[in-house]
């Protein structure tokens, strides 16, 4: 392998360069639907970070490292004046990435997150992954039932089981690195560093239903990225690109125009 391994990523289209960086837990995959509309008008690339989906996994992970792979993948894609949409943890890369190197970005789309700190909340998700043992739990139905116990919430499981597997014939797994994930969690809350800046186009989606953008983070939005706006999109909690895919379509179509 290289110094620089390259970020998997699925490409569709042409044009412009529309970068999409999923959240935690989460991979290129949850973003397919949306990138093939996408791709009627851009040249899209549905990402994989580090340790998620079908990319390369290191012990290492926080923004910097993550901010350094998409520098990587754009380089090696000779890709200039890029457009970003990211979400969650995806958000966060996009936010320090622009501040990083803004001469590459062009418009950025935030969904869901803001600059400032997040307590650690994925706590319950984690022990509930880490409690899952292959060698028992070797059907994707047994995998489930196991999680079911320590996470209710139906919607959330079924998003993570995404991440199973077939590793080899009879053996799933994660496609995601959790044992680096627990190792580093704390990292995936971190604020966006102080008295940085980006002054192009921003646009902040936030789920109606959601509490990770509220009233209280407006003057931090600002502070950093003082040429934005923030619009909710309705009927939506944290996942608001799958529980509003329309709107969300409509927002940000309308927004990279």
């Amino acid at each position: 392998m290289s110094n620089n391994p390259i970020l998997h990523s699925t490409i569709k289209g042409e044009g412009k360069p529309l970068l999409i960086l999923h959240g935690y837990f989460g991979m290129s995959d949850n973003w397919k639907t949306l990138g093939n509309q996408f791709a009627k008008d851009y040249q899209v690339h549905l990402i994989d970070q580090r340790n998620h989906g079908r990319s390369f996994h290191e012990d290492e992970f926080n923004y910097e490292v993550l901010v350094e792979d998409l520098y990587n993948y754009i380089q090696h894609y000779q890709l200039e004046k890029v457009d970003i949409i990211g979400h969650s943890m995806g958000g966060k890369t996009a936010m320090l990435f622009a501040v990083t190197y803004p001469e590459l970005v062009d418009k950025l789309i935030i969904v869901d997150i803001s600059p400032r700190m997040y307590q650690p909340h994925h706590n319950a998700i984690l022990a509930a992954l880490n409690s899952i043992d292959f060698s028992l739990e070797n059907t994707r139905t047994l995998v489930d039932k196991k999680l079911s116990g320590l996470i209710p919430d139906f919607g959330v499981r079924q998003f993570l089981l995404k991440n199973v597997y077939w590793k080899e014939k009879g053996q799933l797994a994660f496609r995601f690195n959790l044992e680096s994930l627990t190792e580093n969690n704390a990292e995936i809350g971190e604020a966006l560093p102080s008295f940085t800046v980006f002054e192009k186009e921003t646009l902040f989606l936030k789920g109606e239903k959601s509490e990770y953008i509220t009233k209280e983070e407006k003057p931090i939005i600002e502070a950093h990225f003082p040429n934005s706006r923030i619009v909710e999109i309705k009927n939506a909690g944290h996942w608001l690109h799958a529980e509003n895919p329309k709107q969300f379509y409509a927002e940000v179509s309308e927004f990279l125009k």
